[in-house]
């Protein structure tokens, strides 16, 4: 990847702040307006390969809806990482692993340029984290916590091709609702691909969504 000029860096806080505030509106209905995705997101967690004994990232965990299916995953002997920068989401999140009661699952309010674990990890989940796909230096940060040759799966928005190009005004502006850089839907996969290897695409949503996997390069 190319290095982070400090106009990318202060465009990366600029779209922080956007994301953070459209967040705040919409913490406290986000899980009543996921069931339509709710498949892609168990596919996408299927795609990790998850074992017993693993630790498993939760990129931009939200109201923590994916943590148990990743929970599920690694057992009670792994770990299950999740952040998110927005405040309000990620109180739900944490309320979420109180009342379960898991021991094995912990959280940290931060963005992902900024993320530090203790230890590496061995698969990370991408699931509608458009603003982190198009950050370099958030890529950087997280595959940098990667043990090598860990999984990634990734589910997220695109625009429509074909005759159904037609509706890509109505895709941007429902992407506008949620993210702080909303826009360079056509490829939104373009800067993590190159350092994945295995990597694999299908279409979902009728081409309005994806979901891709790959390993960490280094194995």
């Amino acid at each position: 990847m190319m290095p982070n000029s400090p106009d990318d860096l202060q465009a990366d806080v600029a779209v922080r702040a956007r994301s953070i505030a459209k967040y705040r509106h919409r913490a406290f209905a986000y899980d009543a307006s996921c069931g339509p995705t709710w498949p892609i997101r168990e596919r996408a967690v299927a795609a990790l390969g998850l074992r017993a004994g693993q630790r498993v990232l939760d990129v931009g965990c939200g109201t923590g809806l994916s943590l148990e299916l990743l929970r599920r995953g690694v057992g009670a002997s792994g770990v299950v990482h999740g952040f998110d920068q927005s405040p309000d989401m990620l109180q739900r999140a944490r309320a979420r692993v109180a009342a379960a009661g898991w021991s094995n699952v912990h959280l940290v309010e931060t963005c992902a340029q900024e993320l530090r674990l203790e230890a590496p990890v061995d698969a990370f989940l991408f699931h509608y984290t458009h603003d982190i796909l198009r950050s370099t230096a958030a890529l950087e940060r997280l595959l940098a916590l990667a043990r090598p040759g860990a999984t990634v799966a990734i589910a997220g928005i695109k625009y429509f091709g074909g005759w159904l190009r037609v509706l890509n005004g109505w895709v941007y502006l429902k992407n506008a609702g949620y993210n702080g850089a909303p826009g360079e839907l056509s490829t939104p996969w373009d800067r993590i691909a190159p350092r994945l290897e295995d990597w694999r695409f299908v279409q979902t949503q009728f081409g309005m969504g994806y979901l891709a996997s790959g390993r960490v390069a280094g194995a």
